[in-house]
């Protein structure tokens, strides 16, 4: 099985390109932290990883893309470049959210015992993106778009941890129904490592992929300007 995997919906741009066989897996990856530039980063970087591990294009059997929540832009690239690749090679695709990756990400990463946790992302306006996971990092709810208060409304009494750069306003509001939640890795970021090896687990595959959108764009239609014609 070969997995070539991007995230490009937050605050980084990711590729990996996951291989194995009977005898196990190897997993090529490249990151960067980037605020904006990923449309330009993210093709390089699969380059990279194809060529490290000495794979043809047509030789991969899913393409993987994170889905959303996160920029519009950024949520787009990945999908697009995911469906454009799976047009030319007919590889089958694979989507996820991107709280479950960052969950994935984070229970690798961080101390969070043998405890169910949260993870909250600053979507910015006196919001969050939320969603719920249990002890291995498999989600249990969301993800959601809530005002801290809201999320925090949700979270039963056995939830102790919370991680992303919402962790911290979640946890406040969390001390306000009386609840106990420990913030960390607040600069947590979806990975495409994470993502390939979800795809792996899962053995699952849709048809297309579709962003995952929680709230309307910024931007608004320009109203008519135009001189009326007599």
């Amino acid at each position: 099985m070969n997995i070539l995997a991007f995230d490009t919906s937050m605050g980084a741009c990711s590729a990996a390109l996951l291989r194995s066989n009977g005898e196990g897996r190897t997993i090529l990856a490249r990151q960067e932290l980037m605020a904006r530039g990923h449309a330009e980063a993210l093709m390089p970087m699969v380059a990279e990883v194809m060529a490290e591990g000495a794979l043809a294009f047509a030789e991969l059997d899913v393409i993987a893309a994170t889905t959303g929540p996160g920029s519009f832009t950024g949520v787009r690239i990945a999908i697009a470049a995911a469906r454009g690749l799976a047009l030319v090679t007919d590889a089958r695709l694979f989507g996820t959210d991107s709280l479950t990756v960052m969950a994935r990400v984070a229970r690798a990463a961080e101390d969070l015992g043998q405890e169910p946790f949260a993870a909250a992302v600053d979507a910015r306006r006196g919001m969050l993106y939320v969603g719920l996971y249990d002890r291995e990092g498999r989600k249990l709810e969301g993800p959601l778009l809530l005002a801290p208060d809201a999320a925090a409304g949700l979270l039963p009494a056995t939830y102790h941890h919370a991680v992303g750069s919402g962790a911290a306003l979640l946890a406040e509001a969390a001390t306000r129904r009386g609840l106990n939640v420990e913030p960390s890795l607040p600069e947590l970021q979806p990975s495409a490592e994470a993502l390939a090896v979800i795809a792996h687990e899962s053995g699952e595959t849709s048809p297309t992929l579709r962003p995952l959108y929680l709230r309307p764009p910024d931007a608004k239609p320009q109203a008519p300007t135009g001189v009326a014609r007599l």
